[in-house]
């Protein structure tokens, strides 16, 4: 993958998780503030909890860091942002990630 192709699929990523917040907290009584400085979103909870998702340039990989644990996700030929190490699908574990951190149902999808 070319630097421009990693940056245009990882900035599709992040957008969409910017939309699933914006669309949660205009749906539900749920609190998400998400901020975006470059290549960087951070997700805070009503109970301050935080989730950072940011990218790895250089490495052609989204990071994600939250209370369960830090990952590092790489597009995969199949389509999908892929952890190196388990082959969870980014989105699948950013929804489990923030719904054990607030003790609600969060759903995040790469389509928001």
């Amino acid at each position: 993958m070319t630097d421009s192709e990693f940056l245009d699929r990882a900035e599709m990523a992040l957008r969409a998780v910017e939309l699933t917040c914006d669309a949660l907290n205009e749906q539900a009584d749920i609190d998400v503030d998400n901020q975006r400085v470059g290549g960087m979103v951070t997700l805070t909870f009503a109970n301050r909890s935080q989730i950072v998702i940011n990218l790895q340039k250089p490495l052609h990989e989204i990071w994600l860091a939250a209370r369960q644990g830090g990952y590092h996700f790489k597009w995969n030929d199949d389509g999908f942002w892929r952890d190196t190490k388990g082959g969870r699908e980014l989105f699948a574990l950013l929804t489990e990630a923030a719904s054990a951190q607030t003790g609600q149902t969060l759903v995040f999808t790469r389509s928001a």
